[in-house]
């Protein structure tokens, strides 16, 4: 790596008629190059495949409460979970669903 004498770029390798130069990308500063420079080609990674996973739907076990009404049909019994809503410095957010018609719903702490 070779850096421009003239601004400080990074000098970047060109192929002119049958000889290899620097070329700086920033001024246009030209350097021929050594005869013993070996340059390289590197191969960059191919991306890896990602595959897919199509998980069939399971029944989620979820904690059960007695403590809450449907709103829908007045069941005194709900499976319940929270999730984090809103910004960090606030209360979760429970959901709750009935076990007898599934009705989902939110109640805010």
């Amino acid at each position: 790596m070779e850096f421009c004498p003239k601004c400080g770029k990074v000098m970047t390798p060109k192929k002119t008629s049958n000889k290899l130069v620097l070329v700086c990308p920033k001024c246009g500063y030209k350097k021929g190059m050594e005869d013993d420079v070996i340059m390289m080609k590197i191969p960059r990674k191919k991306q890896e495949e990602v595959i897919v996973i199509e998980e069939e739907e399971e029944e989620r076990i979820l904690p059960t409460t007695k403590d809450v009404i449907c709103p829908r049909c007045g069941n005194r019994e709900a499976q319940y979970w929270s999730v984090q809503t809103r910004s960090a410095d606030e209360p979760m957010t429970q959901f709750f669903r009935c076990t007898k018609c599934n009705y989902t719903w939110r109640e805010y702490a």
